[in-house]
């Protein structure tokens, strides 16, 4: 399989975890793990959030983004989601990924080493140029917002 290189950075705290990886063969999303110490897990009481650390880096090449998304398991059984989903890791940032979890369940969760917490999913982005005008071109939506198509 070819494709895009995204180099990692694996961080003192993140070894013996395993690398993001994709889980099935037409998968979107490579799978991330928690990278809190064995020892401090953190518990995510209802209404909780937390910056969870996941033990790497990235580089990614100009031209791409890397988005953190919630994992749809996690979110029916535990209300646990990515607060800012989705979560952008942009081409030049060097610095430790981390998710930003919120617990909307009912009970409490514990983040523990090695959990799957999120997924990361790289895109390409196109800068644009933004053009000032008097007004824009028409559509048979125009204004319609939110509901206005069914």
């Amino acid at each position: 399989m070819t494709g895009v290189v995204v180099r990692l950075l694996r961080l003192p705290h993140g070894e013996g975890l395993p690398l993001p990886t994709y889980h099935s063969a037409h998968a979107a999303g490579l799978d991330v793990v928690a990278g809190v110490p064995a020892d401090a897990s953190v518990a995510l009481a209802p209404g909780g959030r937390a910056l969870i650390p996941t033990g790497f880096a990235l580089e990614l090449p100009a031209g791409y983004e890397a988005q953190l998304r919630p994992r749809s398991g996690l979110a029916l059984k535990s209300g646990v989601t990515v607060l800012n989903s989705p979560g952008t890791i942009d081409a030049d940032y060097r610095g430790e990924v981390k998710v930003l979890l919120v617990n909307l369940g009912a009970e409490s969760f514990v983040v523990r080493r090695g959990e799957r917490i999120a997924q990361l999913v790289v895109a390409r982005v196109e800068h644009v140029r933004i053009e000032p005008v008097s007004e824009l071109g028409g559509t048979s939506r125009g204004e319609g917002g939110f509901g206005s198509t069914g």
